[in-house]
């Protein structure tokens, strides 16, 4: 991990993420491929505020951003049909206070260690959720709830397999911690549109090795 965050770090120093001269105050809408990345080392500012509305689906917090939304209920009507689950959403866009919100009580719960509430909950500005463009997941009526054995469900199985198909991608999967910088989460997906989902589903690889290869290869096309 510590070697691809350096390469990262160099990368962006060159200015080929296009994020702004402070990784924390990186504004999404100047990513020119629209897939800003975010997680512990790559931060957002707390005046990003996407426009986002409430999915046609079952669940609690159901907003996002429009395209992702669409996609979210087109991706749910799937399920539905093709083996009979109903998909609910959980957990969709979250301001930066109502994540700040969330750590906050989470490092209460943990007696003030930070480091264990790194293990469970994203700092305000590192999760994805801001962006308007996650969404957990969970399957009706199962007692799995957002938690490892949600990747056994029907309905958790389905979606590691199909999610893509909508241009969502499984976000935090085994094996890709030391990457991520989070736990195994079945539940999570994120929006990056159909055709980058596809690449990233073929490639096998985490957002953060898809996007540096990405990057990389832009770079070499310049340097050329």
């Amino acid at each position: 991990m510590a070697a691809l965050l350096t390469t990262l770090t160099s990368i962006a120093a060159a200015g080929t993420l296009m994020f702004s001269s402070a990784v924390n105050t990186a504004a999404p809408q100047n990513d020119p491929n629209g897939i800003l990345l975010v997680n512990r080392q790559w931060r957002i500012s707390e005046d990003y505020v996407p426009e986002v509305r409430m999915t046609d689906v079952q669940g609690q917090v159901r907003r996002l951003r429009p395209d992702a939304a669409t996609a979210l209920e087109e991706m749910y009507a799937a399920a539905k049909e093709e083996i009979g689950v109903t998909l609910v959403s959980v957990s969709g866009y979250r301001s930066y206070s109502k994540q700040q919100a969330i750590y906050k009580r989470k490092l209460s719960n943990v007696g003030g260690s930070y480091a264990k509430a790194d293990e469970y909950v994203a700092r305000p500005g590192a999760s994805e959720h801001q962006l308007g463009l996650a969404m957990d997941v969970g399957q009706k009526n199962s007692k799995s709830g957002l938690t490892a054995s949600f990747g056994n469900t029907k309905g958790g199985q389905w979606l590691r397999e199909n999610c893509y198909r909508f241009g969502f991608i499984l976000r935090y999967q085994q094996g890709w911690e030391d990457i991520t910088g989070y736990n195994y989460e079945p539940w999570h997906v994120r929006y990056v549109g159909k055709e980058l989902a596809l690449s990233i589903q073929e490639a096998n690889v985490p957002l953060e090795t898809y996007l540096l290869s990405l990057r990389e290869e832009t770079l070499m096309n310049i340097v050329k």
